[in-house]
């Protein structure tokens, strides 16, 4: 009987090697570190009518299980499913991206970066390394799974015959839509932060009416540092500033310093992060670096960030951290902040989408875009995928998608003795209470306290409807007490979960009047 020889693929061989340099310890420390706020919030708390999520400790005082020795109260992640029919676009080498979903004209907008081969006829001019031009292009869909890429011919002078059709903007990269308080916006319907490539390349700003003929007499240079990676510029309202998370390469890398790695500076695989109270001009700050990896990284060899796109919502930063292992695997990871500049990171670094099976289209890098789409009862997220390491010079990108359940990254998990979750002080703004919760194998209450944790009247657990179902956004109801009466009072909720989860509750907010 001939025995087979046995064959590595190049995935199990990098696979392998990451086994190695983590000493076999993945999850190990998945029990270690503490969760708590990078921002303790003011008491009472005003919540609005925005989700509040629960897993830091910014709505949450404390949690307890009723068997507290042996099944504590813990958070739990959830990655996002990939859909079936991924790459839902492919042909052209897309990597980093950003979606919109324009409801009113029923199409979902997608900007790209186009990556187009340079063929020298002697070779890749760096070693290893295959040299691209890039574009920012320009698609949209009518169900986000079918992409149309339009002949749009922008570009008739051009004497390049090759240029794709569908490209909008020339030596660029990296685009982001940018989310703007009217005030900002310079009557353009969108506005869209990027990387300007080539001799001169800097950090840019530019507008347009439909998102597909931009401006390009009016953009703005925000910053001369050449960050290819996906950058991005929020606007914090607290501060009323403008943040920009980037790579400070310009000190890394830097003109004059050659390209030595004593010289170059590898730290520049970190998240900076600049600010200015203008965005349309020039920003003057310096970058300073807020997020390193740190000894649990190294200890699976993830040694590096590409970068970290940011989005915020519901008053936390989302960063969807780009973790590298030089110079081949690259996923997201999850990465939260209430202040903007103190990012918290879950113990065991889960992935934000697993990547392909060996020899699949995403089987060594996935960049994911943290502006999801919702759809119904979940956000749509959409990611390049790489079936190549990032140093190879044979690998093909595509888009995917991936969905999760709508506010559900992370979730706090009662167990099956049952336990508690318990909230600051809030002061409620009237309307009933919503919760983002699946309870099909247990069940969960509300007792509603005072600030010393007495129950109100009326609103204790026996009073309260038990919840064994699944919602996005179930009422919580509770025998003859509505939480509308209470509206301006502070309260506690106090969340019994017994073999459930719970996402995230929100309150709906004043009521008409019936008069």
């Amino acid at each position: 009987m001939a025995v087979r020889p046995l064959t590595l693929s190049r995935r199990s061989l990098l696979r392998s090697g990451a086994l190695a340099l983590a000493g076999f310890g993945l999850g190990l420390r998945a029990a270690r570190g503490a969760w708590g706020p990078n921002v303790l919030p003011d008491e009472p708390l005003g919540i609005g009518c925005q989700p509040q999520f629960l897993f830091d400790l910014h709505v949450v005082d404390c949690t307890w299980a009723l068997q507290e020795k042996h099944e504590p109260v813990k958070r739990v992640f959830h990655s996002c499913k990939k859909h079936p029919g991924n790459p839902v676009m492919s042909g052209d080498q897309p990597s980093h991206l950003w979606v919109v979903r324009d409801e009113p004209a029923g199409l979902f907008r997608l900007w790209y970066q186009l990556n187009q081969e340079i063929k020298y006829k002697d070779g890749p001019r760096q070693k290893g390394q295959k040299a691209y031009r890039t574009f920012i292009a320009f698609a949209q869909s009518k169900d986000g799974i079918a992409w149309e890429k339009q002949a749009l011919d922008l570009f008739p002078g051009r004497d390049d015959a090759r240029l794709p059709r569908n490209v909008v903007i020339q030596s660029a990269d990296t685009p982001q839509i940018v989310t703007l308080p009217e005030k900002d916006r310079r009557g353009y319907r969108y506005v869209m932060f990027y990387n300007r490539t080539g001799p001169g390349g800097s950090l840019r700003l530019i507008g347009s009416q439909d998102g597909v003929h931009w401006d390009e007499k009016k953009e703005t240079t925000l910053s001369k540092i050449h960050s290819d990676h996906h950058n991005t510029v929020v606007f914090d309202a607290a501060r009323q500033e403008y943040v920009m998370y980037l790579r400070a390469k310009h000190i890394y890398l830097a003109a004059g310093q050659g390209r030595e790695r004593i010289d170059t500076g590898q730290s520049r695989r970190g998240v900076a992060r600049m600010t200015s109270k203008e965005l349309w001009t020039e920003w003057t700050a310096q970058p300073q670096t807020i997020l390193m990896p740190d000894e649990t990284d190294s200890e699976h060899g993830y040694n590096y960030f590409y970068g970290m796109p940011v989005f915020p919502f519901a008053g936390i930063y989302w960063g969807f951290i780009q973790s590298f292992r030089l110079n081949d695997f690259m996923h997201a990871e999850l990465a939260w902040s209430r202040d903007g500049i103190h990012f918290e990171r879950l113990p065991h670094r889960p992935k934000l989408i697993e990547y392909g099976a060996d020899g699949s289209w995403d089987d060594t890098i996935i960049l994911a875009c943290p502006a999801w789409v919702e759809v119904g009862d979940e956000w749509w997220i959409y990611y390049n995928g790489w079936d190549g390491p990032h140093g190879t010079t044979e690998r093909t990108g595509g888009i995917g998608l991936a969905t999760i359940r709508k506010e559900g990254f992370i979730s706090l998990r009662g167990p099956k003795g049952g336990g508690v979750v318990c909230t600051r002080r809030l002061r409620w703004p009237g309307g009933g209470l919503f919760v983002n919760a699946t309870a099909t194998g247990g069940e969960l209450k509300v007792r509603v306290s005072d600030e010393r944790r007495r129950p109100l009247p009326g609103f204790d657990y026996a009073d309260c409807a038990a919840f064994t179902g699944d919602s996005v956004a179930h009422e919580v109801k509770w025998k003859n007490k509505s939480l509308d009466a209470l509206a301006g009072q502070v309260v506690r909720l106090e969340f019994f979960l017994r073999d459930a989860d719970l996402y995230s509750f929100r309150a709906a907010g004043p009521q008409p009047s019936s008069r």
